[in-house]
């Protein structure tokens, strides 16, 4: 399994632009994608319960990959917050 941890920095938070461009892109993976946050888990595929965590600014998310291509997703992920948030 690999994690990611990212503090957010954006103003809006993980909002619904941000929150379906990021399904766009852990959706494009087999592994399984769990995100965390404020003590709440969700599926990090969909973008109803990515949304339902209420990220807000300076809020902490935690990504966590596990699969045949967890590798390759984590640093997707990475990517995509750092550009994005």
């Amino acid at each position: 399994m690999k994690q990611v941890t990212y503090v957010v920095k954006d103003e809006l938070g993980l909002h619904a632009r941000p929150a379906g461009l990021l399904v766009k892109v852990t959706g494009g993976f087999k592994s399984d994608i769990r995100l965390s946050a404020n003590g709440k888990e969700a599926d990090g595929k969909r973008i109803l319960g990515i949304m339902s965590l209420g990220v807000k600014k300076g809020d902490k998310v935690t990504f966590a990959c596990k699969g045949v291509d967890e590798e390759r997703a984590a640093v997707q992920i990475e990517s995509f917050l750092n550009d994005n948030l």
